[in-house]
């Protein structure tokens, strides 16, 4: 198995955030998220913790589902950027 470069991972973080900018108001679940970049949900929600810490994405809990969308200084930087 090989082991996925930093290089890339940086990408799909990108990707990721990109996909929360697109619906901002909207949630994701991590599966949807995975989906969309292609990814397995447990990596896929391994990012998502790496980001959260790194305050790029907040989670919108309904229940016991995982929702995520874009933290508010995230969506202000990406904004500015576009």
């Amino acid at each position: 198995m090989s082991k996925i470069s930093d290089k890339k991972i940086e990408k799909i973080k990108s990707d990721i955030l990109a996909i929360l900018y697109e619906k901002n108001l909207k949630p994701f679940y991590t599966f949807q998220i995975a989906e969309e970049v292609a990814r397995d949900d447990e990596f896929t929600l391994k990012l998502l913790r790496v980001m959260e810490k790194n305050g790029l994405v907040k989670q919108a809990n309904k229940g016991n589902r995982r929702r995520w969308v874009m933290s508010d200084n995230a969506y202000k930087a990406y904004s500015d950027i576009l």
